[in-house]
């Protein structure tokens, strides 16, 4: 027998492969962002030392939540919506009117729609209600034959007065808006509509109109927030709105600075509620424009409670 044949098999035999160590774990360590706590204690440093002026001034506080609830305040917060609202319906059908005389072909008519927004935006608000108040030097008489005759200080009552100073102003801006909104819309949708036997009308309400509020509502959102707070000026017009009810709970309670205050509080809860309805608002025409809408803030609330609610490491 050869050295060859007397090896032992198992010496020769090649080793078996040592296998591959797996992929470590990375552990991430996320960046440090020292400039936001520094940031967040100045933030918070500065509303102390605001709080603490504040609750030092002679300011009676206790007047706030005395008259929050006053009839006075509350008829004035019903007038400042009412006026809201009208003022602003008034401005937006007759800046939809104005857009669209003001992309006309015909000349006259976006000439006319051009002149309107320019007095109209060149002038201030508060000086168009004095002025308005005050027309009765021009027109002592309002005649519209058999319909209504009356003298102008009789008619130009201070709700009428506000509302026409508030929404015929808010029309001029209105109607850029819906134009920005309804240029923004292709030009080849209105071809095809047009090629299909639509008339121009019904083009403008089936196919341009529901595109355009995409880019139409945020800023019209804006201007209702916009209107309700300058409302405050139909005070010039002698209109009971909320800023002259404080005023004139003001007058008997005494409490001036402390009615100012409680008209800001009033006001901003207004606000606060109209900027949840523009958010939702915004969400209904943005559905056609992305894949998926991100989640309210109370659908984040609910996913955030459902993951406490999970153990870790598996299923719920």
């Amino acid at each position: 027998m050869t050295e060859i044949e007397k090896a032992d098999p198992a010496a020769t035999a090649p080793a078996p492969p040592v296998p591959a160590a797996g992929p470590q774990t990375i552990k991430a360590i996320p960046v440090r962002h020292y400039g936001r706590y520094v940031t967040a204690v100045v933030a918070v440093g500065l509303l102390a030392l605001l709080v603490y002026a504040f609750a030092r001034g002679r300011v009676n506080w206790g007047a706030i939540p005395d008259y929050f609830f006053d009839d006075q305040i509350l008829t004035g917060v019903k007038n400042t919506v009412i006026i809201t609202v009208l003022a602003m319906v008034l401005g937006v059908v007759l800046g939809i009117v104005l857009a669209v005389m003001r992309l006309s072909k015909n000349p006259v008519t976006s000439t006319i729609a051009w002149f309107y927004i320019w007095f109209f935006r060149g002038t201030p608000v508060y000086v168009q209600l004095l002025v308005w108040f005050n027309l009765g030097i021009v027109f002592e008489y309002i005649n519209l034959g058999p319909i209504y005759k009356d003298e102008w200080s009789s008619f130009m009552t201070p709700f009428l007065c506000a509302l026409l100073g508030l929404g015929l102003n808010e029309a001029a801006y209105m109607a850029e808006i819906c134009r920005a909104g309804l240029q923004s819309v292709d030009e080849g949708q209105t071809e095809a509509a047009h090629a299909l036997g639509m008339s121009h009308a019904k083009t403008l309400r089936r196919i341009v109109v529901p595109q355009a509020m995409r880019v139409i509502v945020p800023p019209t959102g804006n201007e209702v927030i916009n209107m309700l707070k300058t409302s405050s000026l139909a005070v010039a017009a002698q209109y009971t709105e909320l800023l002259r009810a404080t005023q004139n709970v003001s007058q008997t309670s005494g409490a001036t600075v402390e009615m100012l205050f409680l008209a800001a509080a009033w006001y901003i809860i207004l606000t606060s509620v109209l900027s949840i309805g523009q958010y939702y608002l915004e969400r209904y025409y943005a559905r056609g424009s992305s894949r998926s809408l991100p989640p309210t803030p109370m659908q984040k609330v609910r996913a955030q409670l459902t993951s406490l609610g999970r153990p870790k490491g598996g299923m719920a």
